[in-house]
């Protein structure tokens, strides 16, 4: 099983790995800083390389295990390879996400909206939840609310949790334990000081400031009783 490196070394953009198998143009290495597509947050994209070459990663996507998808020359099982995150690309998800979460935050403390799906792009992202119709006037509170929270410069900290533990002690409405499969024992709770404690297995950046201006730029209905906001940060 490949190590998740991306789960704890967040802002790191280089490392070294070997290579477990091969299966034409995917590779499985024991260890990796690549995030796979889940969540709402696109896969990363980067090089990796190996003695004189470099071949591109297009796609990482994670099954029974963590796959990298390549383009150019295909390394042989056990080699050592190092790996490059596009920063640009993994940097803007990771601004994105940590966005996303202070929306939910705020949807659901103002408004009492639960967040019910979310998707995230390197240049917008948008947010489904549960309300029937914001007003021009509550979208304006609610980007106004999340400006503030970003200025407040709060940390932004993750850990592990027994499973137990958290259903106990944290808010369903935020966390959404129970959409994970009953398999999953331990979970990774984001903590955004002050405002929110949400189980998630995405990349966060280290402190609200780094998000960087907010605007929703546009919403609409998505059916009976739930909202669909699309943001942008500048």
């Amino acid at each position: 099983m490949t190590e998740e490196r991306y789960l704890e070394s967040t802002a790191a953009r280089e490392f070294e790995a070997t290579v477990e198998r091969v299966s034409e143009d995917r590779v499985v290495l024991d260890g990796t800083l690549f995030y796979p597509e889940g969540g709402g947050q696109p896969h990363d994209e980067g090089t990796l390389r190996f003695e004189d070459t470099v071949a591109r990663v297009v796609d990482v996507q994670k099954k029974d295990t963590i796959y990298h998808t390549l383009e150019g020359p295909i390394p042989e099982p056990g080699q050592t390879v190092t790996g490059h995150l596009d920063w640009d690309r993994r940097y803007a998800h990771m601004r994105y996400h940590t966005a996303q979460h202070l929306l939910s935050a705020v949807l659901l403390d103002e408004f009492g909206a639960r967040t019910t799906g979310n998707q995230l792009y390197t240049d917008r992202a948008r947010l489904d939840c549960a309300y029937e119709r914001f007003s021009e006037t509550e979208i304006a509170t609610i980007e106004e609310a999340v400006t503030d929270l970003i200025e407040d410069e709060r940390p932004v900290t993750w850990t592990t949790m027994d499973r137990q533990t958290a259903e106990a002690e944290l808010d369903p409405d935020r966390t959404r334990l129970h959409l994970l499969p009953e398999s999953i024992t331990t979970v990774r709770i984001v903590t955004v000081e002050g405002v929110d404690r949400t189980a998630c297995a995405g990349t966060h950046v280290a402190n609200t400031r780094e998000i960087g201006p907010f605007s929703i730029t546009g919403r609409e209905t998505k059916g009976s009783d739930e909202e669909r906001l699309t943001f942008e940060l500048a």
